[in-house]
């Protein structure tokens, strides 16, 4: 019997070969008896599902298990891959780990951060990381990665890069326990009265987040459809003469430019395909409102994609994974 996955865009996704595993022995066991192609899946907040059946296996680890060694000054955390994201920044907002807070209410699994880098409001998630722990399904065993080893960049990791050759299993994190915030980003100094402290920085995070961007619980999303592209030094400076008040911050390589302002100036925010949508709130957010297909979905993006190049001269990534 076909088993449902769970994706937060709302898309009908079965497959016929579904495994769970809560560590290393189980997983390798599931492998040797799992058809390719193989998919490792989270709670599927960055996955556009092409067609309903998925083809191979799909992989959930179920591992939310986590422990804590404490250094000088700071903290290592070790937690399974299947623990939701935002629970694991909860745990070290209640027991004064400083350093995840910035990441509140980010959907996803642990694993799933690790391997796509997620990050918000200055904040990423490769930053945290001490270590990854993995299976490697070419090699047949267990691996682990260190912090110069998994090439952390915007939205990228080694893991991302290299298909779906490594199955995250623990990501131990490193956290400060002395008070380290970082506010500059999104104006987050601004909703927080007084001195700020773990908690209220989370929830400041959590109400910005909340007032514009749908619940997926609520509406179909896969939260930033696109990734903020990031510029040479000089298209920078032809398109600022054009565009004085186009938001830009500095990144490896050049600027990187505010995917949604992009998408909002270049005359997209309203468009819709079916019931796939631009969301009236954020125009980085594609929605579905109601029965929006795959193609509905993809067509809009293409749409979307095309009219910002014709407008600035930019091309837009997908940040979204197609299966």
């Amino acid at each position: 019997m076909a088993t449902k996955i769970a994706n937060t865009l709302g898309l009908e996704a079965f497959a016929e070969n579904y495994f769970e595993y809560d560590g290393e022995a189980q997983l390798a066991e599931c492998l040797a008896k799992a058809p390719k192609p193989w998919l490792p899946v989270g709670g599927g907040s960055n996955l556009l599902f092409s067609k309903p059946a998925v083809e191979g296996s799909v992989f959930r680890c179920t591992d939310t298990s986590w422990e804590m060694s404490q250094g000088n000054g700071y903290v290592r955390v070790r937690v399974g891959a299947g623990m939701c994201w935002d629970d694991f920044v909860k745990l070290c907002v209640d027991n004064g780990w400083y350093g995840a807070e910035n990441l509140s209410l980010i959907p996803g699994d642990v694993g799933a951060a690790a391997v796509q880098n997620i990050g918000a409001y200055g904040a990423e998630a490769g930053n945290l990381v001490s270590s990854v722990e993995v299976f490697d399904t070419v090699e047949g065993q267990p691996r682990v990665f260190f912090p110069d080893e998994c090439e952390y960049a915007y939205r990228s990791s080694l893991f991302k890069k290299s298909g779906k050759r490594y199955f995250v299993l623990k990501v131990v994190f490193k956290l400060s326990l002395q008070p380290v915030f970082s506010l500059e980003y999104g104006n987050l100094a601004a909703r927080i009265e007084g001195e700020p402290t773990l908690q209220k920085v989370r929830d400041a995070v959590i109400a910005t987040r909340q007032s514009k961007l749908p619940d997926p619980e609520v509406i179909g999303s896969a939260g930033s459809f696109f990734m903020n592209p990031v510029v040479s030094e000089d298209t920078f400076e032809t398109l600022q003469l054009l565009y004085p008040d186009m938001p830009h911050y500095p990144a490896p390589g050049g600027v990187k430019l505010s995917a949604g302002w992009l998408i909002d100036h270049s005359g997209c925010k309203n468009m819709s395909v079916g019931d796939a949508a631009v969301y009236e709130k954020h125009a980085l957010i594609l929605v579905n409102r109601g029965h929006a297909s795959a193609e509905d979905i993809l067509s809009l993006a293409a749409q979307i994609t095309a009219q910002v190049e014709t407008v600035f001269g930019v091309r837009l990534r997908m940040e979204v994974e197609i299966v």
